[in-house]
């Protein structure tokens, strides 16, 4: 089976006419693409731990850990080294191959990055994969990260260009980019995706995934999330914002996969109020990915035993160690 061509030149209406393809078609590329690089049964198992929550100064309207919006979350200061490693050990006995460590900051500064280093020196020890998200980052930091040893570094674009400043107002989307250019610069692995149900339009669900795309270097990973009304924030006070229909996440799914073939796609934030057909479907467009435990930095997330009976019904299973595409 031939290597699917990589692109970085996709055109908006490209993209659109992927979404407006019928279901049944659009699922069909999605998972031939994905049979070509990937073995359709194996999921990478992530967990995610919150290293310093609350207190962020940014005003995203989705977040539970602005400042800015009046959700009572309890601050927590940086967490101690000893603390993150001990949920990197029962992370990686409960299956998960990469452990991904998240900070409420809009960047982190200089008094705090020996922690993070041995944070991240110490969870590679493991035989663990990294990953970090943090904020913004200057080339200097991206650099010392990678020598400490973090593979990925998660920063995402949210939305669309053209929807962004209905979401964030506090930081540009050409911020959003330098950062991950200096990510790249730096060598480490670029974890970037977004979040769908803000109210964007398919046009920016489109726009968003075509951005991704056309990045000098395709994301490694692309985390898909469905938004997670948290209650204080801007979004969850929007009394006209319906939660996004299931089957078009499926598609935005599905195009992610096509899209980006040797990408991991993975399933983050709302996994927890999907049903399993609503899952599985997924699966068969052509997500690989997932994060697993009961929770994702603030919000609630599908548990362990809830994963274990979905992979048995789909004959799924986690991917042990190093990541490998079959192409």
């Amino acid at each position: 089976m031939k290597t699917p061509e990589i692109r970085n030149n996709w055109q908006l209406e490209e993209v659109e006419a992927l979404f407006d393809l019928p279901f049944n078609d659009l699922l069909f590329q999605a998972q031939t693409i994905h049979r070509m690089t990937f073995d359709p049964n194996k999921v990478q198992v992530s967990t995610l731990m919150s290293i310093k929550t609350g207190g962020c100064s940014e005003d995203c309207s989705y977040c539970s850990q602005s400042a800015r919006n009046n959700t009572e979350l309890e601050r927590e200061k940086l967490a101690e080294v000893n603390e993150v490693l001990e949920a990197a050990r029962e992370a990686k006995r409960s299956g998960s191959s990469r452990f991904c460590m998240g900070a409420a900051w809009r960047n982190p500064k200089s008094k705090d990055m020996e922690r993070l280093l041995t944070m991240v020196s110490g969870v590679k020890a493991l035989g663990m994969e990294t990953c970090m998200t943090l904020g913004m980052l200057t080339d200097h930091q991206a650099q010392k990260l990678k020598k400490a040893g973090l593979d990925y570094y998660n920063h995402n674009l949210d939305t669309s260009e053209a929807y962004y400043g209905e979401v964030i107002t506090t930081r540009t989307y050409q911020q959003r980019l330098d950062t991950l250019e200096h990510v790249r610069d730096a060598g480490l692995n670029v974890c970037s995706g977004g979040i769908v149900g803000m109210g964007e339009s398919r046009q920016d669900r489109a726009a968003l995934l075509a951005t991704l795309a056309n990045l000098p270097k395709q994301p490694d990973s692309v985390p898909i999330n469905r938004l997670v009304k948290v209650a204080g924030t801007p979004l969850d006070e929007m009394e006209s914002l319906e939660a996004l229909e299931p089957l078009e996440f499926v598609r935005t799914i599905a195009v992610a996969r096509i899209l980006m073939p040797v990408s991991w796609v993975r399933l983050s934030a709302g996994r927890e109020s999907m049903r399993e057909e609503l899952q599985a479907l997924c699966f068969a467009a052509g997500a690989n990915s997932m994060f697993s435990g009961e929770q994702l930095l603030t919000t609630p997330n599908a548990g362990e035993e809830s994963d274990a009976s979905l992979f048995a019904k789909l004959g799924l299973e986690a991917l042990a160690g190093e990541e490998v595409v079959l192409g």
